[in-house]
């Protein structure tokens, strides 16, 4: 399988590097890394050409100047050459057997790509709150599974390169600096008959910087979650919406709104933990009812 890894990245030099070292290590090499910076001042050029002259892959870099998400990563489509492509975050970290296990999936199961596990490492010095509330954990499925619509993301996966390059962009430029746009691609492809299944046998790596180890951040992620989910439901990608779904979407996120709410404020005498979670599941909802009345939250401005 000729295979190209692509990486968006956006002034993390030192994760990047160790990243590019992680790849350089597999025990299937990829025939290709492309590198696209969102930076306009190229902050990730220097890492890129350090590593060039003893890279066993080859290495593409370019910089994609304006600050969207969707459009740095349909650059490294664009650059990409292989007939696979392999995206990971650039604040990621694979273990040698990585790639090998994805490739291994996606025949195993016939797909057409293959989504896999992004593992949160909080450090020790994380407040025990933190530590205990698996905040960060994504949910998991069995090996082999077809993967739900509204389970949809990247950060971990492998896809035939041919199904990205027959849909327009294929990434939607109009998310820009929002979330969601993974989940929008993956969605498309499935609805025209991609076979996109799951596998725990090759789990990324993401440790958890001290800026996300806060309520305030995950909060704010918790909310953007939200607002990602209810703006594909009501653009009608988990299936058709007339006014019925319409309010019932708008009535369930509002109960469960106030519901968590409450539970949040009455789980303060039980610990930071408890009351943590419920206030996270608030802000979720939050952000559900907010796309009823126009806002967009900016999560990577």
């Amino acid at each position: 399988m000729n295979i190209s890894v692509c990486i968006a990245t956006y002034r993390r030099t030192d994760r990047l590097a160790l990243l590019l070292d992680d790849l350089a290590r597999q025990t299937l090499l990829p025939d290709e890394v492309v590198v696209v910076d969102n930076d306009a001042g190229g902050s990730a050029r220097a890492v890129v050409e350090g590593l060039r002259a003893h890279s066993p892959y080859a290495l593409r870099y370019d910089i994609q100047p304006e600050r969207n998400i969707a459009r740095t990563r349909n650059l490294t489509v664009a650059l990409a050459g292989g007939a696979w492509l392999a995206f990971i975050d650039d604040d990621e970290r694979a273990r040698p057997e990585w790639l090998e296990r994805l490739v291994a999936a996606a025949q195993e199961f016939k797909a057409d790509c293959v989504l896999s596990p992004v593992e949160p490492l909080v450090p020790d010095h994380a407040p025990a709150w933190i530590r205990n509330g698996r905040f960060y954990d994504f949910p998991h499925l069995p090996e082999g599974a077809v993967v739900p619509l509204n389970r949809m993301r990247f950060g971990n996966v492998l896809i035939a390169a041919a199904r990205l390059r027959a849909e327009p962009g294929p990434f939607d430029v109009r998310y820009a600096l929002m979330c969601g746009e993974d989940s929008d691609l993956l969605i498309r492809l499935a609805a025209k008959g991609a076979r996109i299944v799951w596998s725990e046998t090759a789990p990324v790596y993401e440790p958890v910087v001290d800026a996300r180890l806060s309520l305030r951040w995950l909060l704010q992620r918790a909310l953007s979650g939200g607002q990602g989910f209810a703006r594909l439901a009501l653009e009608g990608k988990y299936g058709p919406v007339g006014y019925v779904r319409r309010i019932a979407l708008f009535a369930r996120a509002l109960a469960q709104l106030l519901l968590a709410a409450l539970l949040g404020l009455l789980c303060v005498p039980l610990g930071r933990r408890r009351m943590a979670q419920w206030l996270v599941r608030a802000a979720a909802n939050l952000g559900k009812l907010s796309v009823f009345w126009g806002w967009r939250y900016q999560e990577y401005a």
